[in-house]
């Protein structure tokens, strides 16, 4: 039976509302069959698609800052007027509508061209960027220098088999097998012929000489750049334990071990994940909905609990056990033998698959051989420049000033990545933007989401507003009084205003 299509949200536009109808910053309503939202900014009523281009999130409930509309799922951002995608995650822009006044009423009727980004160009315009690495800052940089209307030549260097996708649906979505592979890509498979941007795959970098300016892969060839963005991003850590190496046992970082953790669950009845990491207790949650036994190895006794802290720790615990996980905690494999998994507690578990997820180190080699300055990271200024004019590094290898928290931080966050190569983008062609943006990411466990802005190593208190339990609250990570992070379920609305109040030094 064909699905029931949604009705339509709220009045009809093009049939006018009574400017009095408009009481908020917000009215959801809709042209024909599409959603569309009025939007009030100061004196001005903007009409753009309803929904984040990202993954669909609903506007109608974001935070308006001045003529910008964020998302309240995963704080993606909108130009009112032009409908651009100003901030990752979101790349692609909304549908800008034209607002007609008649007397008291507004009318909405037909959708405006697509206005140009009102950025300002290329203000230093080298001729030739090379890009090295195929995932979020990458494709975000190549993108961003195209939509700054950069013309010399892109070259995008990755050692992946596929070409850059959207690395959160693995442990997500696309594992649990509620999403098709076709809603992976970053870019259609049409993008990069269209835009010019010569992705090569299955390319590995050799080295980097700084004098010559050059790139070398392997096969000896020479590749020539004005400017170079290092965007090798990260690895996983694999086991040095005996039987890691064999073909049941999977890490999970790209496309093909996606895919081949998902052909392995063709007969399977029990995986052990080893580690209770974000992407370890994604991935058990996406195995569970397969309806495959999981049980979850690792050392420590509180799942997340340096990142989120004891009580949302348990808490993540307790809603993986009400979906059938089985815990091991405070104790490791130590071997694995066919399919048996040796504790160090003397216990042994069998289990048809093995899901690795002890963590990622980052890809520090060609920075280090190249002579860059190191600190747990490939140290960048403000503008994500290295110690080397004109290279500059983002996503997970940057560690950089950050100017919320004092100090200089490295994160393997995806939205960081993202916003740092469209950054970086920016700077390579003269802008001399300073990267200040509050780190974000979001994890998904079931029905549950969590929202975390900024960044807290450390804390001597957490403050919770609401209840972890009743899967409603805001947890205020702080420091000597100073908050440094927020976390949240279901506070969508409060958390993008905790992200602006930290962009606004003015978080307490």
């Amino acid at each position: 039976m064909a699905e029931k299509k949604a009705e339509p949200s709220g009045p009809d536009l093009a049939h006018g509302i009574a400017l009095s109808m408009f009481t908020s910053e917000t009215l959801l309503g809709h042209v024909g069959d599409q959603d569309v939202l009025l939007v009030r900014s100061g004196p001005e009523i903007f009409a753009i698609g309803a929904h984040c281009s990202h993954y669909h999130g609903p506007l109608a409930e974001g935070l308006v800052v001045g003529e910008s509309i964020r998302c309240p799922w995963h704080h993606a951002c909108f130009d009112l007027r032009t409908g651009e995608a100003t901030r990752a995650p979101a790349l692609t822009p909304l549908a800008v509508w034209q607002v007609d006044y008649e007397g008291d009423r507004i009318f909405v009727r037909r959708k405006r061209e697509q206005p140009k980004s009102r950025g300002k160009g290329p203000v230093d315009a080298p001729g030739k960027i090379v890009i090295v690495g195929g995932g979020a800052a990458g494709f975000a940089a190549a993108e961003m220098l195209r939509r700054q209307e950069f013309r010399g030549s892109i070259v995008m260097l990755s050692n992946d088999a596929a070409s850059p996708v959207d690395r959160p649906n693995l442990s997500k979505d696309y594992l649990a097998g509620s999403a098709p592979e076709d809603w992976l890509p970053l870019g259609p498979g049409s993008f990069y012929a269209e835009a010019g941007i010569d992705l090569r795959l299955n390319t590995e970098v050799v080295s980097i000489d700084t004098k010559a300016r050059n790139v070398v892969i392997a096969g000896g060839c020479d590749i020539p750049f004005d400017r170079l963005l290092l965007a090798t991003g990260a690895e996983p850590v694999r086991l040095p334990i005996p039987g890691a190496d064999q073909p049941h046992v999977h890490t999970l970082r790209s496309l093909a071990d996606c895919r081949a953790i998902i052909e392995s669950l063709n007969g399977a009845r029990r995986a052990i994940v080893i580690g209770a990491s974000f992407i370890g207790l994604e991935a058990a949650a996406a195995l569970r909905a397969r309806d495959i036994e999981v049980h979850v190895v690792a050392p420590e006794q509180r799942p997340m609990e340096r990142v989120l802290g004891s009580h949302m720790g348990d808490f993540v615990r307790a809603l993986h056990e009400e979906h059938g996980v089985i815990f091991h905690l405070g104790d490791t494999v130590v071997a694995n033998d066919g399919k048996r998994a040796t504790l160090k507690s003397g216990g042994v578990l069998e289990a048809d698959v093995v899901v690795v997820g002890v963590g990622v180190r980052p890809r520090l080699g060609l920075a280090e051989h190249a002579g860059l300055s190191l600190e747990r990271g490939v140290t960048v200024n403000g503008y994500l420049e290295t110690s080397v004019a004109g290279i500059y590094a983002a996503g997970d290898i940057a560690r950089w000033p950050d100017p919320h928290s004092g100090e200089n931080i490295r994160v393997e966050h995806w939205v960081v990545a993202e916003r740092q190569g469209q950054a970086a983008a920016r700077n390579m062609l003269g802008a001399r933007e300073t990267f200040d943006a509050v780190p974000f990411f979001w994890s998904q466990h079931y029905d549950v989401p969590i929202n975390y802005v900024g960044h807290a190593e450390k804390w001597d208190e957490i403050a919770v507003d609401g209840s972890i339990a009743a899967r409603d609250c805001l947890l205020k990570y702080k420091s000597k009084g100073r908050v440094l992070a927020v976390a949240s379920i279901y506070r969508d609305l409060a958390s993008l205003q905790a992200e602006l109040a930290m962009e606004r030094n003015a978080m307490r």
